[in-house]
């Protein structure tokens, strides 16, 4: 229900579209790790939407508090959603969480830098440090890892609260052009440098989501390929 709701709401709040479609395609029942950058509070409804409208219902790893949100809570608990404890004993609960989805062949979002960024301006800027935790599941279950890239969802939800409630109020009348990219798999239990190549991965795949907001080309191949607007469904 809740992914639902967020494939309704993506295309009201922005004009998104889509690239690397290609690079979800897995064998049915098997488990996979989305690693996407976090920019604004429009991120989870962006992306859990986007990914609703192309057939894909990840758990997301997500801060704990949601769950004491009256009829928020139980809605993603009954969706299988992981809550995030974080700085206590129950840290670890998320990642036993997410392993226990992904042995049941399902998808998992994660936002591996761990928060939201801190400054308040609405232009995007590169991903910052990765926490290790991704990695460390990763590592611990063997799936790939695919980096999800997105800009422009600051223009839906940025600044002050003031702002951040102006930014949503309005967007349905702007509608700011958002982009997601999602790059090729890594194995990262074949690295030598895990996280830094998580990390040159999930920047490369900003780096293009930019690159196609600015007008650049998505990703390399013919022209039109593999692209797709906030409907899943492919362009010309």
């Amino acid at each position: 229900m809740l992914s639902a709701w967020a494939g309704a709401l993506v295309p009201v709040f922005s004009d998104t579209d889509v690239s690397g479609t290609r690079h979800l395609v897995r064998p049915s029942g098997t488990g996979y790790v989305l690693a996407a950058n976090h920019t604004s509070f429009f991120d989870p409804v962006l992306l859990v939407g986007v990914l609703h409208r192309l057939g894909l219902r990840p758990a997301v790893l997500a801060t704990a508090g949601l769950w004491r949100v009256p009829l928020l809570g139980p809605a993603l608990t009954r969706e299988g959603h992981v809550p995030v404890h974080r700085g206590g004993r129950r840290a670890a609960d998320a990642l036993r969480g997410a392993a226990d989805a992904l042995a049941a062949g399902r998808g998992v979002l994660v936002y591996p830098e761990g928060g939201l960024p801190r400054y308040r301006a609405s232009h995007d800027r590169p991903p910052g440090r990765l926490k290790s935790g991704v990695v460390r599941l990763a590592l611990s279950t063997g799936v790939p890892v695919l980096p999800v890239g997105h800009a422009g969802a600051r223009g839906v939800s940025s600044g002050s609260l003031v702002k951040q409630l102006a930014g949503w109020a309005t967007a349905p009348v702007r509608r700011p052009r958002v982009h997601v990219h999602i790059g090729p798999a890594l194995r990262l239990d074949t690295s030598d440098h895990p996280l830094d190549d998580l990390e040159t991965a999930l920047a490369q795949a900003w780096s293009t989501a930019v690159s196609a907001l600015e007008g650049g080309t998505a990703e390399e191949g013919p022209e039109g390929e593999d692209r797709a607007d906030a409907d899943g469904q492919h362009g010309p």
